[in-house]
């Protein structure tokens, strides 16, 4: 999680459930070390401690021992601070975790853009599973089908056609491309004038 979302009176209830969390540190954060770990600086990894929070309100509401990694990042040429629950993991593999969140954000912004899932019909792990299987299923399904009939639309498009005419009986090809439609107005009827 990025510096916006430290809020420690809501980190320590994941905590207590058995989840870790990796976090960017603020830099005005008060915390006093308790233990530092060796490290190996040629990793970039500068610093692995254990610490405690110091702020009045901050120790209340989270009043067990953090890890704090600061992490030099040469790509960016910025010295970070993490801050997370697990001390079981390397300090190097917390900082690549860290790094690869926007992996993961963009993997949803993806979901939500593309999968046109607009809410979860169960709430089971199982559930929520199967229901973002099916739509990544069903979006590759028709991304093999524009690739293989060459149709130009955008696979956005043929979703939209293929949602509005599921039901009906008609060739794929024919519903995705630019069909000859005959204007039949200047066909006589077969049916009575009521009023002339």
């Amino acid at each position: 999680m990025d510096r916006g979302y430290l809020d420690f009176e809501r980190l320590y209830p994941f905590h207590h459930g058995g989840a870790f969390f990796v976090i960017r540190g603020k830099t005005n954060l008060k915390c006093r070390r308790v233990y530092s770990s060796p490290t190996d600086r040629s990793t970039g990894i500068i610093c692995d401690q254990s610490v405690l929070l110091t702020s009045v309100r901050s120790a209340k509401v989270y009043p067990e021992k953090l890890r704090r990694i600061k992490y030099y990042d040469a790509e960016t040429d910025k010295a970070l601070v993490f801050l997370t629950n697990n001390f079981a993991l390397p300090a190097l593999t917390i900082a690549q975790l860290y790094r690869s969140r926007w992996q993961v954000e963009l993997f949803f912004k993806w979901i939500k853009q593309n999968l046109r899932i607009k809410n979860f019909y169960g709430t089971s792990e199982n559930a929520v599973k199967a229901q973002i299987w099916i739509a990544i299923s069903v979006y590759v399904l028709v991304a093999i089908m524009k690739k293989r009939l060459k149709i130009e639309a955008s696979l956005y498009t043929i979703l939209q056609v293929l949602s509005v005419t599921m039901f009906e009986r008609i060739a794929l090809l024919q519903t995705l491309t630019e069909a000859d439609y005959k204007d039949d107005q200047d066909q006589v009827d077969n049916q009575l004038i009521l009023f002339s």
